[in-house]
Formats: C-alpha cells, sequence, structure tokens
C-alpha cells in the first residue's frame, strides 16, 4: 500500500532500491487512473510508492519543476533520478520500472 507523504516528510521515506513518488492531486482524473495502477505494481515489482498531494503542498513539485500531473518522480538510494510525466498503462509502467531495476541492480 502506497504511504502518503508531505514535502517535508517524503525524504525520511525513501529508502533502498527504487522508490516513486506520485504527484497527485484530487481533482485530477489521470491522476485516479495511476495511483491504483501503481499500487498494483507496488505489491508486483521491488519497488516503494510514496504519494504525495500537490494541491497547497507545492514545494517539491517547484523543485523539480513540475508542470502538470500526474508526475512520478523515481529515486533510485533515495536519490532523484528520473521525472515521468503522465499516465501510462500498467505493462507499460511495468515494462519502465523493470528495464529501470535490471538497469540499476547491483549499481
Amino acid at each position: 500500500m502506497p504511504t502518503a507523504v508531505t514535502s517535508t516528510t517524503m525524504t525520511k521515506h525513501l529508502g533502498k532500491g527504487l522508490t516513486v513518488v506520485d504527484l497527485w492531486a484530487e481533482w485530477c482524473g489521470p491522476c485516479k487512473i495511476l495511483s491504483p495502477l501503481l499500487a498494483e505494481l507496488e505489491q508486483e515489482l521491488p519497488m516503494r510508492v510514496l504519494t504525495l498531494n500537490v494541491e497547497g503542498d507545492t514545494a517539491v513539485a517547484d523543485q523539480f519543476h513540475v508542470q502538470s500531473i500526474p508526475t512520478m518522480l523515481l529515486y533510485w538510494q533515495g536519490k532523484p533520478v528520473e521525472k515521468v510525466t503522465g499516465a501510462y498503462p500498467k505493462a507499460k509502467l511495468r515494462a519502465h520500472f523493470t528495464q529501470f531495476l535490471e538497469a540499476h541492480d547491483g549499481k
């Protein structure tokens, strides 16, 4: 189950391996499609999902120059490595995260 965080608590939850931070807002239709897919993938792949509602909490979105949501920030070993904007089908997300994990495994 994804962990809800704020911009001030997010870094406490970044751990080893792949962490995906899902930037979303209640009014965002594509966010409502993406978030459950990320929750499923968190159960299926060795990754952690954090959710950050950017409505009224824009510090992280500002830091990474996020212009639209949904946006996913990918962290590896607690460090930001990639920004992905948009909602994608589960199969495409799985392939991207799997490829990411294979490329970073052991590094």
